[in-house]
């Protein structure tokens, strides 16, 4: 039973029901073990879905759906949390738990829900303008402590649900209903962004690319941290085709750098090498020096590495990193807060140590 904003109603299956003894993923969440299994079905709410015709939002959605099944995690330990915006509506339309919440704090409001419950998997779904703008605080600094979300950002450089202003991804030049001459602020790159937050984990994908983003949903539900998933998503309203040219089959080839654990950086005609003063570079294939040649590693400690691959990124989206830019494993935030809470329930924090904190000399006596 569900209600009507497509969320398990209270009883016996709702959060805070026991879980399988001795099964969890690999996020720690119980698993399902009794036989049953999950379809695309069982995550589709009964609401109606309301987006523009066209929106890239029903790919992502579509294969948001399609994939949860994988988890093998019961409905009522999954949670998407949104924030404002057209990517937003998304808790409607899943059968799990969720919650819309306000504009820009859905990373707080899940850091909450992953710290307190560490029987459910919590998502966060974003875009541009919610995520970068009013949220831009709370979303480095989720990232920075490696709270145990996976945040999904969908990217369409412009703001949709008000109707077309300029948004934080949008090119220097952009005219927009906000920028009539053209934008002048310099735009963010997410997945900079990200890695020089310290995230633990950081990808992009796009939404017509379905094989593609199902494997990268796959990747940040495995990883134990935070997981950034920047998702470039066509908005057909306000900023129609901005991604066509990746979307093109020959000029997606010459233009994606596909980037995979321990393989060249590059495409069949191009690969990025590291030019004698340390920086990237694309150059033809036939012309590249093989020892110069950059292959990737994603579980590389230093972010260095994966940040220049970010700032490959050109206006013209001329060169594309696509895929998984970072995957690596530190103590988590949540992890570590319930390690410390643990610890003080077990008496290693004594009745000596409180009394010595409240009396200490940052307390006074207000006489009567």
């Amino acid at each position: 039973m569900t209600t009507d904003l497509g969320m398990p109603s209270s009883g016996p299956d709702a959060p805070g029901a026991p879980g399988a003894p001795g099964a969890h993923g690999t996020a720690g969440v119980p698993l399902l073990t009794d036989g049953t299994a999950l379809t695309k079905k069982d995550f589709t709410s009964d609401q109606e879905v309301r987006w523009c015709p066209g929106c890239g939002d029903y790919a992502i959605l579509a294969a948001v759906q399609g994939f949860l099944p994988e988890l093998g995690l019961k409905r009522e330990n999954i949670v998407f949390v949104s924030g404002i915006g057209c990517s937003s509506r998304f808790p409607y339309y899943l059968d799990t738990y969720g919650m819309h919440s306000i504009h820009g704090r859905a990373p707080a409001i899940a850091t909450g829900l992953a710290a307190t419950r560490e029987d459910l998997s919590v998502w966060v779904v974003t875009g541009d303008g919610d995520a970068l703008s009013i949220g831009g605080n709370h979303l480095i600094h989720a990232l920075r402590r490696n709270v145990n979300l996976k945040i999904l950002l969908f990217n369409n450089e412009i703001y949709g649900l008000t109707k077309g202003q300029y948004s934080p991804t949008s090119h220097v030049g952009q005219v927009t209903k906000s920028t009539p001459l053209g934008s002048l602020d310099t735009p963010f790159n997410p997945v900079s962004l990200a890695l020089g937050a310290e995230a633990s984990f950081v990808a992009r994908t796009m939404d017509s690319d379905r094989q593609h983003l199902t494997s990268v949903l796959r990747a940040a539900a495995e990883h134990r941290g935070s997981a950034l998933v920047e998702i470039y998503q066509n908005c057909p309203i306000f900023n129609d085709g901005v991604f066509d040219v990746l979307k093109d089959r020959t000029e997606a080839a010459a233009r994606i750098l596909h980037l995979a654990d321990g393989e060249e950086v590059g495409t069949a005609e191009t690969v990025v090498v590291r030019d004698d003063r340390g920086s990237l570079a694309v150059v033809p294939r036939a012309e590249a020096d093989p020892a110069r040649i950059v292959r990737h590693d994603a579980s590389a400690p230093d972010p260095s590495a994966a940040f220049a691959l970010s700032r490959l990124d050109s206006p013209d989206l001329g060169h594309v990193p696509m895929g998984i830019f970072r995957n690596v494993q530190r103590p988590t935030y949540d992890d570590s807060l319930r390690e410390q809470i643990a610890s003080a329930r077990t008496g290693e924090v004594t009745d000596a140590d409180i009394d010595a904190l409240l009396a200490g000399r940052d307390t006074w006596t207000v006489g009567a």
